[in-house]
């Protein structure tokens, strides 16, 4: 490992620790480094609140802080150079004198995209880019996605048995172990949103809570196409905001403060809008956890990112086919006994 991969990889360390606190921003870690030796850290830890430069350089001790303009400020994105939530770390860097600054990837913002880099070099200060770029386009992928692609970044969860089948028809089946629950748990607290189809809330009628891990609980959907769900499901109970998606032309108009309605169409735009309109909404990392048709759907149309697959030794001899990835296998590992594959989408 080279000298400037120790302190980027430092920084996607501290990067991670904004997981579901920062989206639809990036996770974005910062260091500030002075003869080899760290000054300064940070990480972006809310979204619209202050990004990774201006953490490192305020962590910078008082004693210190007259080694700023001798330092190098290593980075895991391209610094932003306009002002959104808050001002532009180009700006930052430039006000304290940095003089050199090293950079993991470009932010694909439409607002950024290379723009950072240019100013700061127009500025006289020395940029190198791209170390560990692809880990560093990896960490921000769900950013990119959400910038360039106008929707959030997709992630596909299912489990499936050992002989390819997700579940039975009307009755509810758990095939993973405990300590999957417990990881799939910290992915919602990590997620904005999750989503469910109609079939998978009345027969398993999950709650879609990360109760079995720390921080927030994601919003919830569900599609809902006749609005025929009834209100005893634990996905109304409206101890969290929840979002039906259904087809019918008149919905509950009584005001439920954690309860609300979105209504579309249910045809080939369905997924596309509902994307658009969580979008507008700021949901910056969708969590789809079911069903086999649901899942299919986002298959087909393209429409996701990331998937994670667990397989287990149960054997359900017939039941509800588990659909095929189309994608190549990314990662393997083992949760216990059960299998976790994770696939991405090429391109």
């Amino acid at each position: 490992m080279t000298f400037h991969e120790q302190f980027i990889k430092r920084c996607f360390n501290l990067a991670q620790q904004g997981a579901g606190s920062v989206s639809p921003n990036p996770m974005v870690g910062a260091v500030l480094v002075h003869q080899n030796t760290i000054i300064g850290e940070g990480f972006h830890r809310q979204y619209g609140n202050a990004h990774a430069e201006v953490n490192a350089i305020q962590n910078v001790p008082f004693h210190l802080r007259h080694l700023i303009p001798a330092a190098t400020l290593y980075v895991s994105l391209e610094p932003c150079c306009f002002f959104g939530k808050t001002p532009a770390c180009t700006n930052l860097i430039l006000e304290q004198r940095i003089p050199k600054v090293v950079v993991s990837c470009l932010d694909a913002t439409p607002n950024v995209n290379g723009k950072g880099i240019e100013i700061l070099r127009a500025h006289g200060v020395e940029v190198i880019t791209g170390v560990l770029e692809v880990e560093g386009r990896q960490l921000v992928k769900p950013r990119a996605v959400f910038a360039t692609q106008e929707r959030p970044y997709v992630v596909i969860k299912l489990a499936k048995s050992q002989d390819g089948f997700i579940g039975k028809s009307e009755e509810q089946i758990w095939l993973t172990n405990a300590y999957v629950k417990r990881l799939v748990h910290k992915w919602r607290s990590e997620t904005d949103a999750i989503l469910i189809g109609t079939n998978t809330a009345k027969i398993d009628n999950p709650q879609l809570t990360n109760r079995y891990y720390f921080g927030k609980n994601p919003q919830r959907i569900v599609l809902d196409e006749h609005n025929s769900l009834p209100n005893h499901l634990a996905i109304k109970d409206q101890l969290i905001p929840t979002i039906v998606v259904t087809a019918a032309s008149t919905v509950d108009e009584v005001p439920h403060e954690h309860l609300s309605y979105l209504q579309l169409p249910f045809n080939q735009t369905l997924l596309p809008n509902l994307l658009k309109s969580l979008h507008n909404r700021k949901v910056g990392i969708l969590l789809v956890e079911g069903g086999a048709k649901l899942v299919q759907s986002f298959f087909d149309a393209g429409l996701w990112d990331e998937a994670r697959i667990f397989e287990t030794s149960h054997q359900l001899g017939d039941g509800i086919a588990a659909p095929n990835v189309p994608a190549s296998v990314f990662e393997t590992k083992y949760i216990g006994q059960d299998k976790l594959t994770v696939y991405m989408k090429e391109g």
